[in-house]
């Protein structure tokens, strides 16, 4: 194995880029919290909306050369295949290219500001890439005839493209070795303007909400490119009289975008908790990024079948007592993970974070950050009153080779391996001094490192509800 380091300029760039950053995103593999008691299991997986999918490997490549200052490294370079839960395949290109990926890794739907993207002033630009570019287009012959590159093939379409993906989302020096591809990825990376990010394809703001019996708790507003979303209750909370309703009080079974529902929770109602979940049919948006709960390369996403998608949000009641409802997202401008407490309730909602107290007043919302290093596996269990409990795993990802070294951190840098993958196995002739970004073998080692890294970094945050308002521990 090697390390990977970037040039000087490109540090420097990564480094102000990095500054610039303000992130506040989903959390991928936690999504939003609330109590869980015994309502609905809560395993840690579950997602902040939108896509879920398994990678399956690159599909359509060629090769590029990374050039570092010291030494040239060969990888693949093209398009991978997603198989989506539910049913539905997804096409993307990796914004990570000093990250191998790991076979089978699940991915999750997340916002730019969950990525490397975050505070990147190109990242538009890589959108109107993958809007006009391969497979969005698909004529080679009208693309090669803009590009001025002569006849592409397929291989030579998605290298091409991968590589101007590149240039913006990691600052990389790197170059097709096709010349077709090569003159492609100019074309692209010269002509390319920038575009807004994209919207969701399925996402419940917020992701959890609070409150008393006898109230309609929310409202949680559906967010969605699809032309309706199924609304499903949970089956417990529906034996327990809890149902799902709009503004109205009208039972909801569909909703669509904009929608506005309700837990409606009957006024007898025991302290407890419930989930809802929301379901659609639609084709993912061309430019939403996708991320791993294990260090296996960020996505973004080229192409899309029509796939299922779905979003899950939380409620939690009881008559008296600290009542609250939890939320976390990725903070990578504090690199930490935000833990967001609301609490409906009338009395303090306390807990202990990292051997400090923090307290959450009656009727008030209180932001925490769990410190963590880039690239740290973390795996915290919270508790909490009436059953309280939600599990937070997954790694710390923000960044890009490049910042990560220019930063002046703690100079982390990331492991490749020499080995081919199976992917790249007699498919681009380049051997096997071919780095894997592609489907990688280096899966056991990855997952050594992860496991250190939750022995290092993980926690228990145990929450517990008090009398009187303790003094916050800042």
């Amino acid at each position: 194995m090697f390390s990977v380091f970037s040039r000087a300029g490109r540090r420097e760039r990564g480094a102000t880029r990095l500054a610039a950053a303000a992130l506040v995103s989903g959390l991928a593999m936690a999504g939003a919290i609330s109590g869980t008691g015994s309502a609905f299991a809560d395993d840690g997986t579950r997602e902040p909306g939108g896509a879920s999918a398994t990678l399956g490997g690159l599909e359509t490549y060629g090769s590029a050369v990374i050039h570092d200052g010291e030494r040239d490294e060969q990888v693949s370079a093209g398009l991978f295949r997603m198989t989506v839960d539910g049913g539905g395949m997804l096409q993307t290109y990796c914004i990570d290219i000093h990250n191998p990926t790991q076979t089978d890794a699940r991915y999750q739907e997340t916002p730019w500001s969950g990525t490397s993207l975050s505070g990147n002033a190109d990242a538009g630009r890589i959108r109107w890439i993958l809007q006009n570019s391969y497979p969005q287009v698909n004529d080679l012959a009208a693309l090669a005839r803009k590009a001025g590159s002569g006849s592409l093939t397929e291989q030579d379409a998605a290298a091409g493209t991968q590589v101007a993906i590149w240039r913006y989302s990691d600052q990389a020096d790197v170059e097709a070795e096709s010349p077709a591809a090569e003159k492609l990825a100019d074309y692209l990376q010269k002509s390319a303007s920038a575009l807004p990010e994209p919207g969701a394809s399925l996402t419940l703001t917020p992701g959890a909400v609070s409150g008393r019996p006898g109230e309609r708790l929310g409202p949680v507003t559906v967010h969605t490119n699809a032309d309706a979303v199924s609304v499903t209750p949970p089956a417990l909370a529906a034996a327990d009289g809890v149902t799902i309703v709009d503004k109205a009080g009208r039972p909801v079974t569909s909703a669509a975008d904009g929608s506005q529902i309700f837990f409606n929770v009957p006024k007898e109602a025991a302290a407890g908790s419930a989930a809802l979940t929301v379901e659609a049919s639609t084709t993912v948006p061309v430019g939403r990024a996708f991320t791993s709960e294990t260090r296996s390369q960020t996505q973004i996403l080229a192409g899309s079948s029509e796939s299922t998608v779905a979003a899950t949000a939380t409620a939690n009641w009881a008559e008296t007592g600290a009542v609250p409802a939890l939320s976390a997202r990725k903070n990578c401008a504090k690199s930490g993970v935000d833990i967001t407490a609301v609490n409906k309730g009338d009395e303090p909602f306390t807990f202990s974070l990292m051997g400090t107290e923090y307290t959450t007043p009656a009727g008030a919302t209180r932001t925490v950050t769990i410190p963590l290093q880039e690239d740290q596996a973390y795996d915290f269990t919270i508790k909490g009153p009436h059953g309280f409990e939600k599990r937070l795993r997954g790694v710390l990802d923000c960044r890009t080779v490049a910042a990560a070294v220019g930063s002046g951190d703690d100079g982390l840098t990331t492991q490749t391996t020499t080995q081919p993958s199976p992917a790249s196995v007699g498919g681009s002739g380049a051997g096997t001094d071919l780095a894997e970004t592609g489907s990688s073998n280096a899966t056991p080692v990855i997952a050594g490192v992860a496991i250190a890294l939750v022995v290092v970094g993980g926690a228990s945050l145990i929450l517990v509800r008090k009398k009187k308002t303790p003094t916050d521990g800042e």
